[in-house]
């Protein structure tokens, strides 16, 4: 049945009218009564526009001090340009990956620390793309909140700036959304985007990996930017405890250590990267040593992992007490204080570790590949 808005809207507002329309019913839009007594805007909607401009304006200063001869564009352009000629590869091959943080956002909410976790978004990224031998050349962004402050922004990309200059990359572009109910008050969502390139002949994908080789460990400094839901359950629901608590089994507070930043391995590795004698990487993140080790292993191979080669840093220990985790849990969820590893040959091991502790980066080895089938146990 069609309604003639003007005879039912009476004392009701729009909203109500067009509940008492029902579904489906037809309407006349041109017959709708003025209800704003102020003209609508975009910011009258939650979307300040004024305020992203200034966004932008930090954004662009801080992205050119990691511009260099390849960069072809400003930020501010639709697309971002890179200069993608490699004379110096054979078949150079690009490697991309993305990611984000996951609810580590939620520490630098209860801290109101916004400048680590760009940061942790780029080297994450980094590592993704190394793994294959991969050395970055740019990244892209993207920051979404339900109401945008230039400031928390700007100390977000600040973070980014400063893990794309630790990393060689150029910060190429992005985009800043605001979306007005989508987040919670004070709340945003962080994702990052990475390209790099590799000769087709010096790809790492862990296909000559055999029974009789070694693993090594880089260690990780924490968390890095996985297993944070279940931090927060243990340290703030079943500790009871806040971000700002201090313990001296962490020799910090809570907050400081969750927040320790996402450690790039691209240092450690860089130069060994055309040597030939590394045979597969893995980034330890989600999964852990677990899960993360199987996806570089050939069918007919598995690896067994010893106990007690490297450091177990504390705060693993201590939410494993919190929490009466079992290890397998602990092993599945954490990286267990190693954030990447190396798997080469027996006859290679020296010389590798040598040249990572050269570059100030620690190394142990911790285990051993033998036959099986993707398996990873730990001994």
């Amino acid at each position: 049945m069609r309604y003639c808005l003007n005879k039912i809207f009476g004392s009701l507002t729009v909203r109500q009218s067009l509940t008492a329309l029902g579904s489906g019913e037809a309407a006349t839009l041109s017959e709708f009564p003025k209800s704003m007594t102020k003209p609508a805007t975009y910011a009258s909607a939650g979307v300040d526009i004024d305020a992203a401009n200034r966004a932008t304006e930090k954004i662009k200063e801080l992205a050119r001090a990691t511009f260099n001869a390849r960069t072809l564009s400003e930020i501010g352009s639709f697309g971002g340009m890179f200069d993608g000629a490699f004379p110096a590869m054979r078949q150079p091959v690009l490697v991309a990956s993305a990611d984000g943080v996951g609810t580590k956002l939620k520490i630098a909410f209860a801290t109101g620390i916004h400048n680590t976790i760009g940061r942790d978004l780029v080297n994450h990224c980094t590592n993704d793309i190394l793994v294959q031998g991969a050395r970055p050349l740019f990244f892209l962004d993207y920051i979404a909140t339900g109401k945008l402050a230039p400031e928390t922004v700007a100390r977000i990309v600040e973070g980014i700036a400063n893990g794309c200059r630790e990393n060689g990359t150029v910060l190429l572009g992005g985009e800043t959304a605001e979306m007005p109910g989508f987040y919670a008050d004070g709340e945003y969502d962080v994702a990052g985007f990475i390209v790099g390139v590799v000769d087709r002949e010096r790809v790492i994908d862990g296909h000559a990996i055999a029974p009789g080789d070694v693993v090594l460990g880089l260690p990780s400094v924490g968390l890095h930017t996985n297993g944070y839901s279940l931090a927060r359950k243990l340290f703030f629901e079943e500790a009871g405890c806040a971000p700002d608590t201090y313990l001296d089994d962490l020799g910090s507070t809570i907050g400081a250590a969750l927040l320790k930043a996402h450690v790039s391995y691209l240092g450690a590795l860089e130069s060994l990267l055309d040597s030939g004698k590394i045979k597969g990487l893995a980034h330890i993140t989600g999964g852990g040593l677990l899960e993360n080790i199987p996806r570089i292993l050939p069918e007919e191979a598995g690896v067994a992992i010893k106990r007690g080669t490297w450091p177990v840093l504390p705060i693993f220990e201590l939410m494993q007490r919190i929490g009466n985790i079992e290890d397998a849990e602990m092993y599945r969820t954490f990286n267990m204080g190693i954030g990447m590893v190396v798997v080469c040959a027996a006859s290679d091991a020296a010389e590798i570790t040598s040249q990572i502790r050269a570059r100030e980066f620690n190394c142990f080895e911790i285990g051993l590949v033998g036959e099986g089938a993707r398996t990873v146990v730990i001994e």
